[in-house]
This record gives C-alpha cells, sequence and structure tokens, in this order.
C-alpha cells in the first residue's frame, strides 16, 4: 500500500523501463504524470492504466532538453494533484560511436537530455518533493560509474548526473528528502534502438543478445522496491555489481575486460 495515491512524476514513460515503472506503479495504487516526447503514444497508455488500475494518470508533451517543456510538465501535475511525492528522471538517449569519429552535436545532445534534463525537472520540482518530504529519482546506469568506449557522452552524461545527485543529497540531509540513484546494467529496452551513431542517427538495431538481458519490468520493479525503502543507491545485475566493485579496487583489469566486452 505504499504507493496507494502517491504522485509520481516519471520522464521517459513511452518505452523500456519507464513505461514499466508506469504500469508496476499504477498497479501499485500510485497517481501519474508521464512526460515524453511521443504525446499520442502517451496519452494512450495513459488511458490504458487508468481503465486497468483506476488510477489518475495525465499524459504531458515534454522533451526534457527543453526547460519550459520540464516546468509546464511539473505545472501540470501540480494543478491536477497539488503534490508530488516523486520525480523519477528516467529519460535519456545512448550512442555507439568512438570519440574520434563522433560529431561533438551528439555529445551535446546526450548532455541536454541526460543531464539537463535532469536538471531542469528537479529544478522546478524540488519544491515540492521538500515539502512532501518525497523522493528524487535518477534512473542512471553503470556508465555511471565506469566509462564505456563508444559511450563517451552517454557516460559522461551519467557521470553528471550521479555528482548532481549527491550533492543535492548531501544539500538536503537533514530535509527529509530521499534521493535515489538507479543503475540498471544491460537491459532489454528500447534505449539501443535509439541510440545515436557519429552522425546524429538512430542506429536502429544493436548487436546484444537482449533475451540474456533483465528485463525492464523486474527492473521498474526493484526500484520501486528501492523507492519504498528509502535506499540511496540502488546497482542491478550480477555483472553490474561485479563491475562497479572491481573498477574500484582492479581498474585496470577491468579497462581489459570492458574493452574486449565493448570492441566484439
Amino acid at each position: 500500500m505504499f504507493y496507494k495515491k502517491k504522485v509520481v512524476v516519471i520522464t521517459g514513460a513511452t518505452s523500456g523501463i519507464g513505461l514499466a515503472l508506469a504500469r508496476h506503479l499504477a498497479s501499485e495504487g500510485a497517481n501519474l504524470v508521464l512526460g515524453a516526447r511521443r504525446y499520442v503514444d502517451l496519452c494512450q497508455i495513459a488511458q490504458e492504466l487508468e481503465a486497468a488500475h483506476g488510477i489518475r494518470a495525465v499524459a504531458v508533451a515534454c522533451d526534457v532538453s527543453v526547460e519550459e517543456d520540464c516546468k509546464q510538465l511539473i505545472a501540470q501535475a501540480m494543478m491536477t494533484f497539488k503534490r508530488i511525492d516523486i520525480l523519477i528522471n528516467n529519460a535519456g538517449v545512448s550512442m555507439r560511436a568512438t570519440f574520434d569519429e563522433v560529431a561533438l552535436q551528439v555529445l551535446r545532445r546526450l548532455m541536454d537530455v541526460n543531464f539537463w534534463g535532469t536538471v531542469y525537472c528537479t529544478k522546478y520540482a524540488l519544491p515540492e518533493l521538500l515539502k512532501s518530504k518525497g523522493s528524487l529519482v535518477a534512473v542512471s546506469s553503470i556508465a555511471g560509474y565506469r566509462g564505456l568506449p563508444g559511450r563517451s557522452g552517454y557516460s559522461a552524461s551519467k557521470f553528471a548526473i550521479h555528482g548532481f545527485l549527491e550533492s543535492l543529497r548531501v544539500e538536503n540531509l537533514y530535509s527529509g528528502l530521499h534521493v535515489l540513484l538507479a543503475c540498471p546494467g544491460f537491459t532489454a529496452s528500447h534505449i539501443r534502438q535509439t541510440a545515436y551513431d557519429k552522425d546524429g542517427k538512430q542506429t536502429g538495431e544493436t548487436n546484444m543478445d537482449e533475451g540474456k538481458m533483465m528485463k525492464a519490468e523486474l527492473v521498474a520493479k526493484r526500484i520501486a522496491k528501492a523507492m519504498a525503502k528509502r535506499q540511496r543507491t540502488l546497482v542491478l545485475t550480477t555483472q553490474g555489481k561485479l563491475a562497479v566493485f572491481f573498477n574500484k579496487w582492479i581498474p585496470a583489469w577491468v579497462d581489459k575486460k570492458v574493452y574486449k566486452l565493448f570492441a566484439n
């Protein structure tokens, strides 16, 4: 019953982990404010969740790289529900290109969506989260602990998110605000199909076997559990936990393992 009647704002809610979170939290009784660029799809998702679970779900067209869109997302949440209990910064994009060949505009786009989108939404939601003593969440990645080859911009954006949320956690140490960094490992989601190539075009394919990856639905359940327990960090998958552990103690060895993994 922890989530019943809670007001949860989720960005990037039309696919992958964001959609899985929306479905899971709706099943737990939460009211939702869903933000994404694909507004028609988002409206359909909101209607389906309302019909299936008897909750309120509001769809808001939102490109998180645009500050005004993020401001309106939070404003709509307050207009509809008068409060915000949880903000989940989930919207994100990835890339597959080495730094020597990637266009700088690709790195800017990654930072605009992944980092600045988190900053914008957090800036406008924070006053309400402080009132409710709620949760500020970022769906990050193992790439926030360990730089990955061919993902320089993605890794940089996730490292930036980690520093940003850790700073906010300390700034609000005695305010009652809960801050969670959720870091999935490889997850079967839409993000690889929409990853940018060196020129900023969506690659549309991946050579990784998603059948062996953690499902987005399981990731969502684990994140929901971590939010309810007010954990500070969540690192998922055995591979992800090992990567974080060994990167701390034997980083040169991890360099070689990561190179081998991504070179194939």
